[in-house]
């Protein structure tokens, strides 16, 4: 059993004999036709080549047509940055820049991008029909947030009935694409909401809960599979997730595996992920990816779990570590000679942080995915940004993109467990949860003060 059927019983907790693989392929599949990312994102024929080569690559059991959580914020009037190894990145928002909500309106199926990316998705699923194919909506916070940027978290207290208002709307758009991806034969609807990590669970409740369940609840009126996807640390939202009755939830290696196995299960809702994207995927070798993976496998069982990255695979994974990712899942003799070696670790050379501190400085490290790619690491980046006025040349901000090996080992020795996630002056100050302006500017002046105290005291 493979395909649509093995990700139909594994959704339903019905023991399998082989744990379902879904690489999350994004512009990783432009890379596979030797296409730029904003080539790929803008064409139906190269996001059908991208997507096909990919199947015959990885032998999955289900696979997304398109990781853009952009698609639906161009249309409404998003501005966007295109790059040519991300998707786009949003960087107007047209609640902020005097149109009303009132003036915006739901997405048609050919509006923008949206029809290239459903022609696509018809083509996929008719030539693939026991695949499941994925279609991926953004979900209500994230689109909220892309729509009136970061004001969001302050206008949650102070002005909530309009965050309502607005999620209202953006619930209303993730209804809609989620009947325009089941009409092009999309099996598994995903609600892609990463900003929801941001949140604590008090917030979730109010402001997540009741307009993804709403889409959960419209998905299964028309029999198909829902996925909840979260990254960052959303580990203290794990339970209010499954509240909301998606049919699985899907989590990057932010959280452990394990954790949200025992909660998923308790609610009777399957659950998926969590290969390291950087550090296995994309900068790892065939050994390391085959270990992770497999590591995954274990914890996850053979109950209700589905095999996948942490999140949309980087441009230029190698195909190599892939494939070795997909062999395995279907090689029990591999998987039996890799829990029989020695897997400790060789010994890490530690990071050199002479030059990084300086004495006329205060350093602001922040940890990302890619600002450029990943919105909670973009609105993370922006948060710092916006307040450096406050503070002029005193203040030197870097950002660590864990794509890069160098960046991995500076997390580490910064002891830094989270993305994205802000240090100053070597402490991690905020993780994975982005600081209102105030509490952000409230930390950089008392580390301000410790530093410049301490010089002028010594």
């Amino acid at each position: 059993m493979k395909g649509l059927k093995l990700i139909q019983r594994a959704i339903n907790l019905q023991e399998v004999k082989r744990i379902p693989w879904v690489p999350f392929v994004g512009v990783h599949a432009a890379k596979l036709i030797n296409k730029n990312a904003s080539e790929f994102l803008k064409s139906e024929e190269l996001i059908y080549k991208g997507v096909s080569e990919a199947i015959t690559k990885y032998n999955p059991d289900g696979i997304p047509i398109l990781f853009d959580l952009q698609l639906e914020a161009e249309v409404l009037g998003c501005e966007l940055i295109w790059a040519d190894e991300n998707p786009p990145s949003v960087v107007s928002h047209p609640l902020q820049k005097g149109i009303l909500l009132s003036d915006l309106r739901i997405p048609n199926k050919t509006d923008g991008r949206i029809g290239i990316t459903l022609n696509a998705a018809k083509r996929i699923k008719n030539d693939h029909p026991d695949l499941a194919v994925y279609g991926l909506i953004t979900g209500p916070f994230t689109l909220a947030l892309h729509l009136l940027g970061t004001d969001i978290f302050m206008k949650m207290f102070m002005e909530p009935d309009e965050i309502r208002m607005i999620l209202d709307f953006c619930t209303a758009v993730g209804k809609k694409m989620s009947e325009y991806y089941i009409e092009a034969g999309c099996d598994v609807i995903a609600v892609v909401d990463p900003m929801t990590s941001q949140i604590d669970p008090m917030n979730f409740n109010q402001f997540v809960s009741p307009y993804v369940s709403e889409i959960f609840t419209y998905i299964r009126s028309r029999e198909k599979i829902s996925s909840f996807f979260v990254c960052g640390n959303a580990e203290q939202n794990i339970e209010e997730m499954c509240k909301c009755k998606p049919d699985n939830i899907s989590i990057d290696e932010n959280i452990d595996l394990e954790f949200v196995k025992n909660i998923t299960l308790k609610h009777k809702i399957s659950f998926g992920g969590n290969i390291k994207l950087t550090v296995s995927l994309l900068l790892g070798n065939e050994n390391d990816c085959q270990a992770d993976a497999l590591s995954c496998m274990d914890k996850g069982g053979l109950k209700g779990f589905i095999l996948a990255p942490g999140c949309d695979i980087p441009m230029d994974t190698p195909v190599i570590n892939l494939q070795a990712v997909s062999n395995l899942v279907f090689d029990e003799y591999q998987q039996q000679v890799i829990r029989t070696m020695d897997n400790a670790d060789a010994e890490e050379t530690e990071i050199d942080l002479t030059g990084h501190w300086k004495p006329d400085k205060l350093n602001i490290d922040i940890f990302t995915l890619d600002s450029s790619s990943c919105a909670p690491c973009k609105y993370m980046v922006e948060a710092v940004n916006k307040i450096i006025p406050e503070f002029g040349k005193v203040v030197e901000i870097k950002e660590f993109k864990i794509k890069e090996l160098e960046s991995i080992k500076m997390m580490r020795a910064l002891k830094v467990k989270n993305i994205p996630s802000i240090c100053i002056e070597g402490e991690v100050v905020f993780s994975s949860q982005i600081p209102p302006r105030e509490k952000l500017i409230t930390a950089v002046k008392e580390k301000l003060d410790q530093k410049f105290a301490k010089k002028i005291n010594g």
